[in-house]
């Protein structure tokens, strides 16, 4: 018998599908299966609509079961965010509307999990470390150290280019830095010291962006 939260993934498969849109699942169940262990009722997923009109997604969701819980579409116009509640399950989820770069290559590196015989892209392991430090929380953070003990065959290099990238584009600075951070937690200073380049400066830390 497949989990509710299986059963809802399969529902917005087949409504993603129908609307030939990529997708893919980040935040704390994607946490889960990449090595994080803590209890959570939260789905994300990301969907790429290649252009349609996000009240086409409304419909069709609307259609396989889901309820929307927030009725103005303005709102999903302005935040890019769709919050639904699966209504056979009682679990809610929230679909984030891609935009161009990095969510494209988020979308791009996604890696498919077989889930109870469904087929779910999951935001693979380096991605969702970039995404965790991003949003900056408490539990992000124990998420991303928790994938870093669980994960022994992470491409760190490529999490290190995405947060730099990051940076200059945010004019920030303490991205790298809370990698390097996580990484001395779980492998100790001194391996940390040899395996993490510096980031673009000082330690100094700036406002965080609001986390999803």
């Amino acid at each position: 018998m497949r989990s509710p939260f299986v059963e809802l993934l399969g529902a917005l498969a087949d409504v993603f599908s129908r609307l030939g849109a990529g997708w893919y699942l980040f935040g704390a169940q994607a946490a889960l299966l990449h090595g994080a262990a803590r209890l959570t009722a939260d789905v994300d997923v990301t969907v790429d609509l290649q252009g349609k009109d996000p009240e086409v997604l409304v419909r069709g969701l609307t259609a396989a079961g889901f309820q929307m819980r927030v009725e103005d579409i303005a709102f999903t116009h302005r935040t890019r965010v769709l919050p639904v509640l699966h209504l056979a399950t009682g679990i809610a989820a929230d679909v984030v509307l891609a935009g161009p770069g990095l969510e494209e290559l988020f979308l791009q590196r996604a890696q498919l999990h077989d889930l109870d015989g469904i087929q779910v892209p999951v935001a693979c392991a380096e991605d969702l470390i970039v995404m965790k430090i991003l949003a900056g929380r408490p539990k992000d953070i124990e998420d991303v150290v928790a994938i870093i003990a669980a994960r022994r065959d992470l491409k760190l290099d490529l999490a290190r280019s995405t947060l730099r990238m990051l940076e200059e584009a945010l004019d920030r600075n303490d991205l790298l830095s809370e990698l390097s951070g996580a990484l001395e937690r779980v492998h100790g200073a001194g391996e940390v010291a040899q395996r993490a380049p510096t980031g673009r400066g000082g330690a100094k830390k700036r406002r965080r962006s609001k986390p999803r």
